[in-house]
């Protein structure tokens, strides 16, 4: 059997708001590539977000609460973009 080499940070925490990790020797195991599909996904809601940012920032009729509810979903937008930055920068 094979040691598991350094543990993967994977880009979701668990119900529980904890840390989870994978455990394996294979990046082409099932849940590797799953979590490789949810960091690209995540990246790509950012870049779409980011764009829908720019357009409610520049429109004038935007009030308070649109312009809360956008700041809320870039923070957790950024939040996905660093722990995906932390997972790469670990591998």
């Amino acid at each position: 059997m094979t040691t598991p080499t350094t543990p993967r940070l994977l880009p979701a925490t668990g119900p529980d708001g904890k840390t989870s990790y994978l455990l394996t020797d294979r990046d082409d195991s099932y849940v590797a590539r799953y979590a490789d599909d949810v960091e690209a996904l995540q990246l790509g809601m950012c870049g779409g977000l980011m764009e829908h940012a720019r357009a409610v920032i520049g429109d004038p009729a935007v009030d308070a609460r649109q312009l809360r509810f956008l700041a809320q979903q870039l923070c957790a937008a950024l939040a996905d973009a660093v722990r995906i930055a932390q997972l790469r920068g670990a591998g």
